[in-house]
């Protein structure tokens, strides 16, 4: 089987890869269609839940960021960048693209050193390149994000004692800037030096919402907003936030308990194949050494792994909970 005939199979196995993907994910119609369903029920509804409830979600929408809405909705670079901004490194694009090219070369050439398969080669470099760095970044902006959400509500109940005391919304905003440690004093400090350039406190908010995109700041930010609009005792508000914050990060450790037996388990199964191979290739070489000659071997234990790295993927998913 020469190259041609080899990369054709690899087209096709990656082709039905995607298409079963996109029959798993589906095509969003029928969920699209289903908000236009509720938007229109709770415009026409009478019940005074339903206009309550349809007025927040108009002011939450309102408060989306107008250049930046989801991560890669602009463009891919700024995605990256955004998600390099949220690891709190002072990481550049540059910087991330040539360690995953160079880290890509380097994985290619020591495999073909090794097994002289050009097209294994060329697959597990660019496998590693670019699913070790992004694994990094990922882990670097949970481990950011958890950080501040733990703190978080230290930081409101200290905005709340301030604003209690008579100061002034700015100036508990840099109180917390300097007492609070952590992402949350840092993130708050930012706050404060765009208002100090001349932007106004809810947009230096809204900036800063845009950059972390986590739930609990998103809370902190629209409240303030409809304070602001509304009118009302802002103290007893950010009290009652802090307290929901804790109930809601009280809740993430319940579920996490209850679902370490099934994470467990997804997590043996989804590793089992890869290490029976591990094994069966340092026992057995021989056995395993057409897998690195043969060309439809390859070609078969790419598929392969591919597929069980989807299953692996799916299984996270479906043992992952978000409240």
């Amino acid at each position: 089987m020469d190259f041609f005939q080899t990369l054709l199979i690899t087209l096709v196995i990656f082709a039905m890869l995607v298409m079963g993907y996109a029959v798993i994910a589906g095509s969003g119609v029928a969920k699209a269609q289903k908000r236009r369903v509720q938007a229109v029920r709770y415009r026409h509804s009478e019940s005074l839940d339903a206009k309550v409830d349809a007025q927040f979600k108009r002011a939450v929408a309102a408060r989306k960021p107008k250049t930046y809405k989801v991560a890669g909705s602009a463009s891919r670079l700024q995605a990256l960048s955004m998600r390099l901004n949220r690891t709190g490194k002072s990481w550049t694009v540059t910087q991330y693209i040539y360690v995953s090219v160079g880290l890509a070369l380097a994985i290619s050439v020591l495999v073909f050193a090794t097994s002289r398969a050009p097209l294994l080669s060329l697959g597990v470099g660019l496998l590693v390149g670019a699913g070790l760095p992004h694994m990094v970044i990922g882990y670097l902006i949970n481990k950011r994000t958890n950080l501040f959400v733990s703190k978080f509500p230290d930081g409101i109940e200290l905005l709340v004692r301030g604003l209690r005391s008579g100061l002034p919304v700015t100036e508990t905003l840099g109180i917390v800037a300097t007492e609070v440690p952590g992402p949350v004093g840092y993130e708050f400090k930012s706050v404060i030096d765009r208002i100090k350039v001349g932007k106004t406190m809810e947009d230096a908010l809204q900036d800063t919402a845009d950059k972390l995109g986590i739930a609990e700041f998103n809370f902190f930010t629209i409240t303030l907003a409809i304070q602001r609009e509304t009118g009302g005792n802002l103290a007893e508000t950010l009290s009652n936030l802090s307290e929901v914050l804790r109930k809601r990060a009280q809740m993430k450790l319940k579920i996490r308990a209850m679902s370490s037996e099934s994470k467990a388990s997804a997590y043996i199964v989804g590793s089992l194949p890869f290490l029976v191979t591990a094994a069966i290739a340092f026992l057995n070489p021989e056995y395993m050494a057409p897998f690195l000659t043969d060309d439809r071997l390859i070609v078969a234990g790419l598929g392969a792994g591919v597929w069980m790295g989807i299953g692996v993927l799916i299984m996270a998913k479906m043992v992952n909970f978000e409240i």
